[in-house]
């Protein structure tokens, strides 16, 4: 683990309010806590470096170190039902789709066996992929029963065991239901058992882990309808018990189909009502083993969605406690600010954002905090801790720690879990890695910053101290919490880098900012692009469904494109019928390496509505420079398109061009090898416009359509033609405009 990491419980606080922060440090002496507000987080010395105002003034603190630990691994946990000592036995049926039946360790499926007690009964699968029988009593009598056929990797299993007090005998089995060419036949095996296996009243069933004080043994796949008989069962009566009633003695019939939009809890059929609770938010809303792809939605069919998917490296939330808290003053200003914490050497910093009073507005000027992407994109392990990123980190006195080195604090959903499918949740209670001043993204070119989101977005931040303009900052959270009355007040709401994750709070509080009259600053790229859901009892969590279409890390399974949050289609806002396009004018048109190109003055830079963008720039080419990339049009680049929903009067102020054999179209607008969705040659797709319009009530937008426009403001001490052109626009939107 890291030797000092940290979280605060909130992103986002106002003046006045307590901010906690839960810390965890293995040094032996004593961390010091100082408050700063960030002003950049580049450590590149080509850049303005890193920037920071103290605010030790208000407050620093010594603190005691300590450990704490993370947890990984999602199981949901209910009691034990009563089964009466007179009882002929027992039986433990579920339904299974392993993901790791090879993991090489021992898996629990359900029920009440405690390793360390070595008590209790359950089924699991061992380190040779093997359904397996795990029984031990009170007085210390154990016994394990192996198939010895291994589980198929993705494959639907209906497994069992059954206990015959009369006769001393356990049996195993398992009935594979996959409807394919090579279905396995069913099998059992059984063995004399000499003691009666403790299960029953007072004792925790787990589900996906075995029972004990500490889950452990966790399950990587499905599980549906785990379900207990208080008798013995053989392999025919199993097999027709299938997912519905049962007219034997069910003891507990937890159904996974019912209350599938609950990521806390799941509901007992039995007649002891044992419901039971879920750990770490496995993915709900899974197609079962009777799914038919009749079906898409859950909330159609149910009872086709009745599988959970847990993982062995699921995270929520931390849980760590509070170290230290601090209550800001009523009169701090809106802004990025950080706890600093240092000790022996070691540095960190958590950063948190200070919006303004609640009801209030302090300033002209809205800055969106893009929290949604920083969460979906916390921990996101790219592979490239190499000798080459080590050495840019040293010369720069970057930030050391990446996620690559660090999976134990969980990653984004840009990876995949340790099973391969991909992660759908994305928590902030938790440390985050990428969320750092100083966090370097890409190392391939020593030239230029390689920084994305958090470290990216200080620039604004930057440029914004440099002109000497007042803004508040809002993030995601606090629009989707309160919608469009959180902005409506603002001259001018402005965006970050990459703004790309939205909820239908998010996306319809700024469009209707922008359609009553508001005036809209999109000067990053990739924005709007892919829906995300929340849930009112998961604090500081959103899903994403990578469904059809789009640049995806990984690609959802058939009939698992809709939330289980909110139960809505996932995936593109564009599959949505919101093309980012409705928004801002520009929407995702293509991608490449972190490299940056210059844009080109189009004619509508001289248009009688926009000569006052251009006021005092009289280049042709424009952003051929920057920090990012080496130009401010690059790596992801959004264009204009009229049947995505562009207004037809929007201006292009100027175009993109000359890119390296690695940019390529979004897979969305290629529909065949020589075909594109707006039926023109890839080249002339492959560009970002920067662009204006203006809508009836008087709403302005520009937009950059480029990830990399930011890094060119700081260039030539701030006298450059981006630079100049932002600070047009801003102060036109504002009104203060020469």
């Amino acid at each position: 683990m890291l030797p000092l990491t940290g979280y605060a419980d909130r992103w986002s606080v106002a003046p006045g309010e307590t901010l906690a922060f839960k810390v965890s440090s293995l040094l032996e002496e004593p961390y010091d806590a100082r408050l700063v507000r960030v002003i950049c987080g580049d450590p590149n010395p080509a850049g303005p470096g890193i920037r920071e105002e103290d605010l030790s003034q208000i407050f620093r603190q010594r603190v005691s170190s300590r450990p704490q630990e993370v947890t990984l691994g999602s199981y949901g946990s209910a009691k034990c039902p009563d089964l009466t000592s007179e009882a002929a036995g027992f039986s433990l049926i579920c339904t299974i789709w392993p993901s790791t039946p090879n993991a090489g360790r021992d898996q629990a499926l359900f029920g009440t066996f405690d390793p360390t007690l070595q008590t209790g009964v359950s089924l699991a699968v061992n380190g040779s992929g093997c359904l397996t029988a795990m029984l031990g009593s009170n007085n210390g009598s154990t016994l394990t029963l192996a198939m010895k056929r291994p589980l198929r990797r993705h494959n639907w299993y209906r497994v069992w065991l059954s206990f015959d007090r009369a006769a001393g005998q356990i049996v195993l089995g398992q009935i594979p239901l996959a409807p394919n060419y090579n279905c396995e036949s069913a099998v059992s095996i059984s063995k004399g058992v000499s003691f009666t296996p403790n299960i029953g009243k007072g004792q925790l069933v787990r589900f996906a882990a075995f029972a004990g004080k500490k889950a452990s043994g966790h399950y990587n796949g499905k599980l549906e309808r785990p379900q207990i008989f208080g008798e013995p069962l053989g392999e025919a009566e199993i097999a027709d018990i299938g997912l519905t009633t049962s007219k034997f003695s069910v003891a507990a019939d937890w159904d996974f189909s019912r209350d599938i939009g609950d990521p806390w809890r799941f509901s007992d059929q039995g007649p002891q009502g044992l419901d039971g609770d879920l750990k770490n938010l496995p993915a709900r809303a899974m197609t079962g083993s009777n799914w038919t792809g009749e079906f898409h939605s859950w909330r159609e069919a149910p009872t086709q969605y009745g599988a959970i998917h847990f993982h062995d490296d699921d995270i929520y939330d931390c849980e760590w406690e509070t170290d230290f808290s601090v209550t800001l003053p009523t009169d701090l200003r809106s802004g990025v600010y950080a706890m600093r914490l240092s000790c022996a050497g070691v540095e960190e910093m958590i950063p948190f954002f200070v919006r303004p009073p609640h009801g209030e507005r302090t300033a002209r000027l809205c800055l969106l905090i893009p929290t949604f992407t920083y969460m979906v994109y916390a921990n996101h392990a790219r592979g490239n801790t190499d000798d080459r990123y080590r050495q840019i980190v040293r010369e720069r006195s970057a930030r050391p720690w990446t996620p690559d080195e660090h999976p134990e604090y969980g990653l984004s959903t840009y990876n995949d879990h340790g099973d391969g499918s991909g992660i759908c949740f994305a928590s902030r209670r938790r440390p985050t890695f990428t969320m750092r001043s100083g966090f370097v993204t890409f190392s391939e070119d020593f030239s230029v910053s390689g920084l994305r989101h958090f470290p990216a977005d200080t620039h604004i931040l930057n440029w914004l101290e440099q002109i000497g303009q007042d803004f508040d900052v809002v993030t995601d959270e606090d629009l989707h919490a309160e919608g469009l009355g959180l902005i409506a007040g603002y001259d001018v709401v402005m965006t970050a880098t990459h703004p790309e994750y939205h909820s239908h709070n998010t996306w319809d509080a700024i469009h209707g900012y922008v359609s009553q009259g508001g005036n809209l600053m999109y000067l990053g790229g990739n924005g709007f692009y892919w829906k995300v859901a929340t849930h009112p009892e998961v604090e500081g969590c959103v899903e994403i469904r990578r469904a059809e279409g789009g640049i995806r890390a990984w690609a959802a399974e058939p009939g698992e494109y809709h939330h289980s949050f909110d139960g809505d289609y996932g995936g593109l806002w564009r599959r949505n019928g919101r093309p980012p396009q409705k928004i801002v004018g520009v929407g995702f048109s293509a991608q490449g390496k972190f490299e940056g190109s210059y844009y080109r003055r189009a004619p509508g830079a001289d248009d009688p509505r926009t000569r006052w963008i251009f006021q005092g720039v009289e280049d042709d080419l424009i952003g051929n420079f920057g920090l990012f990339g080496g130009g401010a049009a690059g790596f992801e680049l959004d264009r204009v398109d009229y049947e995505l929903g562009s207004p037809e009067d929007i201006v292009v102020l100027a175009s993109s061009e000359k890119y390296a054999e690695h940019f390529i179209l979004v897979p969305e607008e290629q529909l065949t090898h020589i075909t594109t969705w707006p039926h023109e040659p890839v080249g002339r797709l492959l560009r970002a416009d920067m662009s204006y319009f203006e809508v009836p009530k008087g709403g302005k937008v520009f937009s950059v359509g480029s990830i990399t426009y930011c890094g060119s403001l700081c260039h030539n001490g701030y006298d450059n033609n981006i630079a100049r052109i932002t600070e047009n626009v801003l102060r036109g939107f504002l009104g203060d405009g020469d």
